[in-house]
């Protein structure tokens, strides 16, 4: 699953520490998801989505196989 975390957090100048912090998990997590080697949970998707003030579907590209 694609995202467009990356995009969202240097639009608001944040670092993937300031980001993880703010979401309450690593930030190994972030660069994780960032990189595509992790896929957030439903709670963290909505975290974020709420975090960037937009619906999860602007986070997070559904790409059916």
């Amino acid at each position: 699953m694609n995202n467009r975390i990356k995009e969202y957090r240097k639009g608001r100048n944040l670092t993937q520490d300031d980001l993880a912090k703010a979401v309450g998990v690593t930030r190994q997590t972030i660069i994780s998801l960032e990189n595509g080697k992790y896929i957030a949970s439903l709670f963290l998707a909505f975290k974020l989505a709420k975090y960037f003030g937009v619906c999860i579907e602007d986070i997070f590209i559904f790409e059916e196989e």
